[in-house]
């Protein structure tokens, strides 16, 4: 239970801003580009899978519509077990499901086998890494948070670039049932990224020299963690966050699921086509760890929020635009600039909300921020889908997905604006809030007299503790 505890709540240790923190980093990369990438990359053998099982395309679909259920879905369940657990083990374990459901798969005689085994359990073990991976980053970063969170978040259109050749490369030497064995083992380093994952140790101070004083001090000082803590909804910044970022989970993914298939409605070959992906992508990859910079200058990081209402906006922006495309140079211009937006949304999502709920709280409240998401994501492509076979154009669908995103960014932006503008602590204060309550009370004891802080503090052990007033509270 001790390591436990330590993983839990880093028992005052300060995030090192480096370090072992760039192993974590490391880890948190990789597993941020397998849990993105990954349900995009096992598309490449729905083909194999429509031959070998005699069934649709729109049935091999729910393979990768499975997986990002269970990356979402499942976010209050990982919260629970890290808060119980730690992150470690729970990373340790989720990469050996993550494995085994791939394997499984490789043994499958129907596609309902492929549901429970790719769907379910590598879901599940790629979603037990990844909100564990970003928990164990919000720990060892403070200063550098931004940058991290950027550079973490490149991970996923790096590995989109790599898992998707590399899936076609396996099915054509050894089949699909060859290539899920080897992506297996390769989901097998999940387990590596999870070693990774130290827990923080606070400082040894002189109490720590007596254990039976120091056992007797923990336990009065910490209360049971909250395996679930459901008072983030009592914060309206955390409230306005996941509203906003529900409605922009709609639209968000749409544009790349269906630019490829919008350029060939345009008459282009397949091959042209495809490049399109690419050329998002590259410029994906630079433009989350820029923006990760962009979000750490000083004039920025308290007003991070805005910025993120921002990309959305300008992601927004980009498919309405996008939208009116008629040739493909056209479309290539568009892929750059959604390229450019989809990165900063990508880079700031998780920064923003940590900065918001802090450190204590973020492991409950990224777990039910993605079961929010989870709604959204499986609903937004399959409904622009639906509008498509509508109306046979792929402008409603852009457009539909552009006013999803930027209605999104006006939700987040004007709530805030309205709602939290008075609010006197900037949003990565709460982050630090113990450390920024001990500098306030140092400040307090400097402004009054030592007759008087001698006095404040006898009628505060009097009364068995000081309850935080209107001035005090956060």
């Amino acid at each position: 239970m001790g390591g436990v505890a330590l993983d839990v709540d880093s028992g005052g240790a300060k995030a090192p801003d480096g370090g072992w923190g760039w192993a974590v980093l490391a880890g948190c990369f990789v597993i941020t580009g397998f849990s993105y990438a990954f349900p995009k990359a096992v598309s490449v053998f729905f083909k194999e899978l429509i031959k070998e099982f005699g069934v649709g395309y729109s049935d091999t679909a729910w393979v990768s519509s499975i997986l990002l259920a269970m990356l979402y879905g499942t976010g209050p369940l990982c919260s629970v077990l890290v808060n119980r657990f730690g992150c470690r083990p729970v990373m340790m374990v989720g990469g050996l499901f993550a494995s085994l459901g791939m394997i499984l798969a490789s043994f499958s005689t129907s596609i309902i086998h492929i549901y429970l085994t790719t769907g379910v359990i590598t879901g599940l073990g790629l979603a037990l890494n990844f909100q564990p991976s970003l928990i164990m980053l919000n720990r060892y970063f403070s200063e550098k948070r931004p940058l991290a969170n950027g550079l973490s978040a490149a991970g996923s259109p790096v590995a989109l670039c790599c898992l998707s050749p590399l899936g076609q490369v396996l099915q054509y030497q050894y089949g699909w049932r060859g290539g899920f064995l080897i992506l297996g083992g390769l989901l097998l380093n999940c387990c590596v990224c999870g070693a990774l994952m130290k827990p923080l140790v606070a400082p040894k101070t002189d109490k720590d020299k007596d254990p039976e004083k120091s056992a007797e001090d923990q336990a009065k000082k910490k209360p049971r963690a909250k395996l679930l803590d459901f008072s983030v909804f009592k914060d309206c910044g955390f409230v306005i966050y996941t509203v906003a970022a529900s409605i922009m989970v709609l639209g968000l993914f749409v544009p790349p699921v269906f630019v490829v298939s919008y350029a060939k409605e345009l008459g282009y070959e397949d091959t042209k086509s495809a490049l399109l992906l690419t050329i998002l992508g590259f410029i994906d990859i630079f433009a989350r760890p820029l923006c990760g910079v962009l979000a750490g200058l000083k004039w920025v990081r308290p007003r991070c929020v805005y910025l993120f209402s921002f990309a959305m906006l300008f992601n927004g922006t980009t498919d309405l635009i996008g939208s009116q495309a008629k040739d493909y140079t056209t479309l290539v211009v568009f892929c750059i600039f959604f390229g450019i937006s989809y990165g900063m949304v990508g880079a700031l999502q998780f920064e923003v909300l940590m900065a918001i709920v802090g450190t204590e709280k973020f492991s409950s409240a990224i777990g039910l921020v993605l079961l929010m998401e989870a709604v959204a994501v499986l609903v937004g492509p399959p409904g622009a889908g639906r509008l498509l076979d509508a109306t046979k154009k792929y402008m409603f669908v852009f457009l539909l997905a552009g006013c999803e995103v930027v209605v999104s960014a006006l939700v987040l932006a004007t709530c805030n604006f309205l709602c939290i503008k008075t609010s006197s602590a900037p949003p990565e204060a709460k982050e630090e809030a113990p450390e920024e309550q001990k500098a306030g009370g140092i400040k307090l004891e400097r402004e009054l007299s030592q007759e008087e802080v001698q006095r404040f503090l006898m009628e505060a052990q009097q009364n068995g503790g000081v309850s935080p007033g209107p001035e005090t509270s956060m």
